[in-house]
This record gives C-alpha cells, structure tokens and sequence, in this order.
C-alpha cells in the first residue's frame, strides 16, 4: 500500500504583512476599518478619519471663522478629547424637545451622560471619562459620526 502524498504545510501568515496588506485596502477604499478573521487569528485595522465640521448657517458671519480649522484640529489632539467609540449618529439630547446633556461651560463629573450615539437602532450612552467642564462641543444633533470621531472637550 502507498502512503497517501505529503501535504506540505501552509506557510505562517506573516502578520505584519497582513496588517499591512489590510490598512492599505482601508487607506485604497476609503474605510474607517476592517476586520479579518481566520481560525483564531483575528486582525481589527482602524483609521484615524479626517474630520471635516459643518456648521448650521448663522445669523451672521463670524470673522473668527477662517480660523475655526485649526482650531477644531487641536481640540481633536486635546488630552481631554471625547472621542466616538463607534460609528453611528451622535445626540447631544435624549430626545428632540429635551435640552442637551451637557453645554460649553457645563461642568461634569467622570460617568455622567454626556452624549447617545446610536448604532443600528440602539442607542449607546457615551459617558464623561473624567470630571471638568465642557469647553467645546464638536457634534451637532443628529449628525453622523465615525469610529474615534472627536465629539467634546473636557478640560
């Protein structure tokens, strides 16, 4: 009798280049971030998005406006920047005649609610990691949000 023939093994994935290979088809396509999954191999790749703010129209110009980019870029690298743990819809009220969670100057304490971000129709509670005031607010209601999106700044 013959032995069945040798199956020779796989070769190991190199997962570095896995990781590579999967952060260059988010960056190609345009993805917050992708996952793959093998066995018990399981990669999460996630990008940092440029986030570009949309004001509601005001009653007047603001001078100071050509100078808000910037400055929304700094608020983002904060320290006590609130960033979206998921992609969904922010709130910043729990509901349409409600007021909002929290205001610029509310002061808040580590747990409390300060925004909803609802991600296929549940309603997740974004809370204050830490205790300070509230001194931006980068979310208008209702507007879509991605993963690690900034939403407030708590000094």
């Amino acid at each position: 009798m013959s032995k069945p023939p040798h199956k020779a093994e796989e070769p190991a994935l190199d997962r570095t280049e896995l990781v590579e290979s999967l952060a260059d088809i988010a960056k190609r396509l345009d993805l917050s971030e992708i996952e793959y999954q093998t066995g018990d191999l399981k990669i999460r790749v996630a990008r940092q998005m440029t986030t570009t703010i949309v004001h509601g129209p005001a009653s007047a110009p603001a001078p100071a406006a050509q100078a808000a980019p910037a400055a929304d870029v700094a608020k983002v690298e904060h320290p006590g920047t609130v960033k979206s743990p998921m992609v969904g819809t922010a709130y910043v009220r729990p509901a349409p005649e409600s007021a909002p969670f929290v205001d610029i100057g509310s002061v808040v304490k580590a747990g409390d609610k300060i925004l909803l971000v609802e991600a296929m129709k549940t309603f997740n509670e974004i809370i204050a990691p830490r205790g300070g005031t509230v001194t931006s607010i980068m979310v208008a209601d209702g507007q879509p949000v991605e993963y690690g999106q900034a939403l407030l700044v708590i000094e």
